[in-house]
């Protein structure tokens, strides 16, 4: 592997860890992501740091957590002045490529002065789409089998522009990001996706808990929704779609995989494939994701680092956060971060996977009841969300959750806290908080969350400012 070697980011959006074959899902049809697995390493206790796409992005691309900076909606973005990862890369004489683009990490400027290229070599011609088939299936952002003919959506334009540019790729030493909107709902493929997953065979979501002890919002959702009518065979519909968008995503991997390839490019690119967030999917009864959801489901991700010079078959068990995404890169690229930043290195992983890292990971999300004002007011089908949201804010209060290899505590600002033992009930529907068995785990892990908090609350800036400054009065000759 070069020095400096090249690296594909490949990102998709809302899929979970375990709807992966390499993370154990033996339903889905995944063997471009199983490979890279096969060829690096796979982390399977990597957990976001926000349940929600941009704000989970910028903690990715910052090193930051959410609350660091105030990246805690879908409207604060990246700014020109704070770093990105991209943007360091780029900075430390890296070519950097975006494939495609999004809208929902940098603000205005932000992608322009972090990359040399983006947009699409080939555009979409499919946007939007807001027809749904009658009954709840709205309500489960189903939209089922869509025409293949002459459709290029956003993931197919971006695969296309990403082939194109690795054809003629520039001199090493470069980047090339590709984040991908698949399999974020609505969940819809065509074929042969669309049935490669047999409905009959699709496993049954995790139930509801005990109503009385889980967070409100999900008993709201589930009202609001109408989900309480979804049956068994809609339910194993929608995860069938899910799977099927996951191995279109899939192929798509494996067709820039295959470009690397043909740039003879191989032996000197680290491939990282990551996600923002997970999916409910039906798990508890629920669809979709939340600010403030802190479950497995939605948080755990499937962060696998492959390429040359790597050991193949690795996996790696210890607590992983993906703010430790941005200082692998960088060391690897060997560029230096401006900044202070909270992630750590995945490099001695990669080469001993079995070592420890961190003990504990961290993950935020949810707002106070005086920011209400801020909070989106997305139109269908995402309204009936946005309405909880702003009738009742205290359903997407804040909370923060720690979890080690064994246990998940969360803490919610204006509901009782969550306390599951992972080890024996991974749906995390047992809630143990406040029961006097598990006392010392619970006083141990708010502690953790304290220290967390006080530790993290900000960073001073690299630059310092002069004390006592020059300062010039117009009009009046003094200073």
């Amino acid at each position: 592997m070069s020095s400096r070697p090249n690296f594909v980011i490949f990102m998709p959006d809302q899929l979970r860890a375990d709807a992966v074959g390499a993370f154990g899902n033996p339903h889905v049809s995944t063997p471009h992501i199983d490979a890279l697995a096969a060829g690096g390493t796979r982390f399977t206790n990597a957990f976001v740091q926000h349940p929600v796409c941009s704000p989970s992005r910028a903690s990715i691309l910052t090193g930051w957590y959410p609350h660091t900076a105030g990246h805690r909606t879908l409207t604060h973005l990246l700014k020109e002045h704070e770093p990105n990862l991209l943007r360091i890369l780029k900075d430390s004489g890296y070519h950097v490529a975006w494939a495609g683009y999004r809208g929902d990490t940098f603000a205005p400027g932000v992608t322009e002065a972090s990359a040399h290229e983006y947009g699409f070599a080939t555009p979409p011609n499919v946007f939007q789409e807001k027809d749904y088939p009658d009954g709840v299936w709205s309500r489960l952002f189903y939209r089922g089998e869509v025409s293949g003919e002459g459709r290029i959506d956003h993931d197919e334009a971006a695969t296309r522009s990403a082939e194109r540019w690795l054809a003629d790729p520039p001199e090493q030493p470069w980047v090339l990001f590709v984040p991908m909107v698949a399999p974020h709902c609505p969940f819809q493929a065509e074929e042969p996706w669309f049935s490669q997953c047999d409905r009959d065979e699709m496993p049954d979501p995790t139930p509801p808990g005990d109503p009385a002890r889980e967070p409100r919002y999900m008993a709201a959702i589930r009202e609001r929704y109408g989900l309480g009518e979804v049956t068994p065979e809609q339910w194993r519909e929608v995860k069938a779609t899910y799977y099927g968008m996951i191995a279109r995503l899939d192929d798509q991997l494996g067709r820039v995989m295959s470009a690397v390839s043909a740039a003879g490019a191989a032996d000197d690119t680290v491939t990282l494939f990551f996600a923002d967030h997970g999916e409910y999917l039906g798990d508890h009864g629920l669809i979709e994701k939340w600010p403030s959801a802190m479950h497995d489901s939605i948080t755990r991700d499937p962060l696998i680092i492959s390429g040359a010079g790597f050991a193949g078959g690795g996996v790696c068990d210890s607590m992983v956060e993906m703010i430790d995404v941005l200082p692998t890169i960088l060391e690897l690229a060997g560029a230096e971060a401006p900044h202070r930043h909270f992630g750590r290195s995945l490099t001695p992983l990669l080469a001993d996977p079995s070592a420890e890292h961190r003990r504990y990971a961290f993950t935020e999300g949810g707002f106070t009841v005086e920011e209400e004002p801020q909070l989106e007011r997305p139109s269908f089908p995402y309204d009936r969300k946005g309405d909880l949201q702003h009738e009742d804010p205290t359903l997407v209060g804040k909370a923060v959750a720690v979890r080690d290899r064994e246990w998940t505590y969360v803490w919610r600002l204006y509901e009782a806290p969550e306390l599951y033992h992972r080890a024996s009930d991974p749906g995390e529907r047992v809630n143990l908080a406040g029961l006097g068995e598990h006392a010392e785990v619970e006083q141990r892990l708010r502690d953790a969350l304290l220290r967390w908090m006080v530790e993290t609350a900000d960073v001073i800036p690299a630059d310092p400012d002069p004390r006592l400054p020059r300062v010039d009065l117009p009009g009046t000759g003094t200073r």
